[in-house]
């Protein structure tokens, strides 16, 4: 394979990418590729793969294996490329009627797109560059889906977003057999992390965790238990400890995890014991705090706060508000109901 941070040549993927996609207006990393809260995506939005938009009966290229890269290279070149009015009046067609041909020309012009920012991915995070625009595909076509094209906004602008996202979570999901980043908070700063590091490496400092939770808005210990899990190894448990035949693995001495019997009584009591005082405060509670609660904070499988807002045809943040006034009024209620009740049956 062709190093890909090479200069750009005739062999390499940047040249190949050639004319009409240098025009494609995409995020400089700069700005685009530092997201804030309102612009990281939920994994529900990006779970969302059933309502992918239906494409033309004409193929788009496949992924090759990785000696095939540049003939997939070369054959997204030969999609040409839109203008304004053709791409807006394409991103009507898909918003209004789902039409499948103009949802196919929307992606393909595009597929170039995504190479590219596949490639600046790659270049930081050393992933295999094939994998990264498989997901920016997938990307490329939710941004068909939930395109408007009256909002003003070029389709390669916004459709950046979704391609970064989906190729960011996938570095998340397989940066180690663990996954490391699995809440919005964790994923903001394992993307971050690394680019304020090499930022002030630059200007000439060596950052410490102090620093780098100055910078960026975070505790000290949420730095140094990220760079803990970017920097460890997977480690098999089935491995032997010794190389002698017949000895205990690493699994053989990991502790039980399961609750003693006294244990699992206690837990059943103190269920029980909540589960009654909730039923006191039940009553006292709103129609919107009431289905926060069940469908919620006392699910199996709770409801996102955007599903709630669609549901009270509400914002997400309002709900958010809800929720946390509800366990205001829960801790305040369990606190003078239960005597010496701990905060961590409390928080959530």
């Amino acid at each position: 394979m062709i190093p890909l941070a090479c200069a750009a040549s005739d062999d390499s993927p940047s040249a190949v990418l050639q004319g009409d996609a240098q025009d494609i207006e995409i995020l400089p990393p700069e700005d685009g590729m530092e997201l804030d809260d309102g612009d990281m995506l939920e994994d529900d939005a990006i779970d969302e793969s059933s309502n992918l938009p239906a494409l033309a009966s004409e193929r788009l290229p496949s992924i090759p294996s990785r000696d095939g890269l540049h003939a997939y290279l070369q054959k997204i070149n030969k999609f040409p490329m839109l203008a304004p009015e053709e791409e807006t009046q394409l991103a009507r067609l898909v918003r209004d009627h789902n039409d499948p041909q103009a949802a196919f020309r929307l992606v393909s012009s595009h597929l170039r797109l995504v190479v590219r920012i596949a490639l600046d991915f790659q270049r930081r995070w050393m992933q295999n560059v094939l994998d990264l625009i498989q997901e920016g595909n997938v990307g490329l076509l939710r941004a068909v889906n939930k395109f408007d094209p009256d909002k003003g906004i070029k389709f390669s602008y916004y459709a950046s977003f979704w391609i970064r996202a989906y190729i960011l979570k996938f570095i998340m999901d397989n940066w180690r057999m663990v996954k490391i980043g699995t809440t919005q908070a964790q994923r903001k700063l394992f993307y971050n992390l690394n680019k304020e590091k090499q930022k002030l490496l630059q200007q000439g400092f060596d950052p410490d965790s102090a620093m780098l939770s100055d910078r960026l808005g975070v505790s000290e210990d949420q730095v140094i238990e990220m760079e803990q899990r970017l920097d460890s190894s997977d480690v098999s448990l089935d491995v032997p400890v010794s190389d002698e035949s017949g000895s205990a693995s690493r699994m053989d001495f990991l502790p039980s995890q399961d609750l003693a019997a006294e244990t699992h009584i206690a837990v059943a009591e103190m269920s029980d014991i909540l589960h009654a005082s909730l039923d006191k405060l039940i009553p006292s509670l709103s129609e919107k705090e009431l289905f926060i609660l069940r469908r919620r904070l006392l699910s199996d499988e709770p409801m996102t706060l955007r599903e709630i807002g669609e549901h009270y045809h509400v914002t997400r943040e309002r709900v958010r508000q809800l929720e946390v006034r509800l366990l205001e009024k829960l801790k305040a209620h369990l606190k003078t109901d239960i005597k010496d009740i701990s905060e961590d049956w409390i928080d959530p």
